[in-house]
């Protein structure tokens, strides 16, 4: 370590961070201290969990505390915990730089507008950084657990572009922060103030905050400043008390100390439950997702305790990888204190603990769906497509998982996906005997689908998954309610019931009479198409492709290669054609092969663009359209 101060600068992202907060969280400057608070109470539950394995690590001051303390003349608020500090190594990891996925995003997703911004910056969670919305400088020393007082550290900044760091000797573990307050900032120096916040935001926080009892008057009316500290919090887990005794504020505020969040939670469901396993949970919904939701190093947002202690976060194994979006707590009392991931990773009690909080967690989805569609709508834009990966992942929940999907069909107002299977079921016409469906990369390629057209004609509804994920939703969910789940764009057309004896005679007859066109634009595509046919699924368009019923669809294939995936070799697509059409007839009288070749691939590539494809060759399409062009208008 070395023996000097050092200056050292902030990464760029931290530059931008502090800037930010100064200006867009200016209008809800108390949450600095619930941000120091919620800390500290981390690291005291770090320290616990650590001295399960190690009780040195308590250094005979096993009772765990934060400490505010307010100065009035040096215009100073000194929050210390005794948890479980840091290196120094540690302060420049957690403070120097911003290691947490999503950053990028996060910066990109920046409007400047003030009031968006701090919802951003807040979703984001902002810890530490809180403190410079009302300090024109901070100072933090600390002490890891278990290091000698020597191999303590002071760092300190005024929130511009750097930091310093000095090692110093400090006799007691954990950390130290002192504010020193802006000009302006007064409030934050009166007793009754600071404990109206802890009060307001960190009352459920498990660990005593404690303050000095304040002033006093004697018998002379002469003021008397006392040395007791008192807890300010009721310092009890909130999830442990009853419900009953519980606000909804509280339910709030303890939300955003455990998920370190600034917005309100959409639900939330508490409860305790006994039996072969003993255990509560409290578990929320939130109603923004956090930047790095897609993020393959991402940690889960449950945490687990064991008898009130705190014992790790990004439990896997507590709650499934499509309800990743879930925060809280869980607290087992059959669970050893020593339980380890491995242990965690072959534990009945554990499967049976996260079967029973799945339950939970889709019941409450399904109470928000039911009684709270505003609410609903929230979380389906949030969180819908992470939700859909569960009906391939969680095959004993796929059918309640599968009612409360939303879909944007082809009847919806509007381009929000609020229609449900149920829905669709309850809308089918009479004969209807499947639920249709089509996927495309955009809703527009969707709706202006080819494979519509007779559909629209007949008034049928069909489901329109523009999601990546619904390739593998409609793969592994292939009914609902006794309905099975039919692609528009695979297989043969079959209306079933929906077509009558006409539309049969007429198909037939079109059919016999498209024979010698079929043959003439099979014979041209013979390289590029598995079989031509005539069909009764087209009205404007002159042809469409369609795969085989078992294959795998055009859209699926653009998506593995897009994401660097090897593809088998894929079946060659069927050239569906509309006689009836315009182009398709043209075709059938032009005496000249040449012309009539190069309207068969027109026609193919036409067909193949229309369902979002790419062209293996652009260059000689257009010179085939121009010189079609050209030659149709002589």
């Amino acid at each position: 370590m070395s023996a000097q101060k050092e200056t050292l600068g902030f990464q760029t992202e931290v530059k931008q961070l502090l800037h930010l907060m100064i200006h867009s969280l200016y209008s809800n400057k108390e949450i600095f201290l619930r941000e120091l608070i919620s800390n500290a109470s981390d690291a005291s539950d770090k320290l616990r969990f650590e001295a399960i394995a190690k009780p040195e690590l308590l250094e005979d001051d096993a009772e765990l505390k934060i400490r505010v303390s307010l100065d009035k003349e040096a215009r100073t608020v000194t929050i210390t915990d005794n948890g479980i500090g840091m290196s120094r190594a540690e302060v420049i990891e957690h403070i120097g730089t911003i290691a947490k996925s999503g950053t990028k995003a996060f910066f990109e997703s920046l409007t400047g507008d003030d009031k968006k911004d701090a919802n951003l910056i807040g979703q984001f969670g902002v810890g530490f950084y809180s403190a410079f919305i009302v300090a024109d400088k901070v100072t933090l020393t600390t002490r890891r657990a278990g290091a000698p007082s020597s191999e303590a550290v002071c760092w300190e900044s005024e929130g511009h572009g750097e930091y310093t760091l000095e090692p110093v000797e400090k006799a007691a573990r954990g950390t130290e922060i002192v504010l020193h307050l802006k000009e302006g900032e007064d409030e934050f120096l009166n007793d009754w103030s600071i404990k109206r916040i802890v009060r307001t935001y960190s009352d459920h926080i498990s660990i005593p905050i404690q303050m000095k009892q304040g002033a006093s008057f004697d018998e002379d009316g002469k003021e008397v400043v006392s040395d007791e500290w008192e807890s300010v919090n009721a310092a009890s887990a909130l999830w442990t008390r009853s419900k009953n005794d519980i606000s909804d504020e509280q339910y709030r505020e303890f939300y955003k100390h455990t998920a370190h969040d600034f917005t309100d939670p959409l639900a939330w469901s508490h409860a305790r439950v006994e039996g072969r396993q003993e255990y509560t949970e409290l578990l929320y919904i939130p109603s923004r997702a956090p930047f790095d939701l897609y993020e393959r190093e991402r940690k889960q947002g449950v945490k687990l305790y064991v008898r009130r202690v705190f014992i790790m976060e990004d439990t896997e194994k507590l709650m499934p990888h499509y309800l990743r979006f879930v925060r809280g707590v869980i607290d087992s009392n059959d669970l050893p204190l020593n339980v380890s991931r491995e242990i965690l990773q072959q534990s009945k009690d554990i499967d049976a603990i996260r079967a029973g909080c799945v339950k939970k967690v889709l019941a409450l989805l399904e109470d928000l769906a039911a009684n709270d569609a505003e609410k609903y709508a929230t979380f389906w834009q949030e969180f819908g497509q992470v939700l859909k990966e569960g009906v391939g992942e969680d095959f004993a929940n796929k059918e309640r998982i599968a009612k409360l999907l939303r879909f944007t069909s082809t009847v919806s107002e509007g381009d929000k996906p609020t229609v449900s299977l149920a829905d669709y079921v309850a809308r089918m016409k009479e004969g209807q005997e499947k639920i249709y469906f089509i996927t495309a990369e955009t809703l527009a390629a969707a709706k202006n689908s080819p494979h519509l057209e007779v559909f629209k004609k007949k008034g049928v509804e069909v489901l329109l998954l523009t999601d990546r994920v619904d390739e593998w939703v409609s793969a592994s969910l292939t009914e609902f309610d006794g309905k099975p789940l039919q692609s528009v764009a695979k297989g043969a057309l079959d209306l079933g019931k929906l077509e009558d004896e006409q539309d049969k005679a007429a198909q037939q007859q079109a059919e016999e009479a498209a024979k010698p066109v079929l043959e003439r634009i099979k014979s041209a595509l013979a390289e590029r198409v598995q079989d031509v046919r005539a069909t009764a699924r087209l009205t404007d368009s002159p042809a469409c492709l369609v795969v085989g019923e078992h294959d795998m669809s055009a859209h699926l294939e653009r998506l593995l290669k897009a994401a660097g995936q090897s593809v088998p070799q894929a079946a060659k697509p069927t050239l569906e054609i509309n006689p009836e059409h315009v182009l398709v007839k043209r075709l059938a009288e032009e005496q000249d092969e040449g012309r009539a070749s190069d309207l068969a691939q027109v026609l193919y590539d036409q067909a193949l663009l229309a369902e979002g494809g790419k062209l293996d060759d652009p260059a000689s399409f257009v010179k085939r359209i121009n010189k079609l062009l050209l030659e149709l208008s002589v």
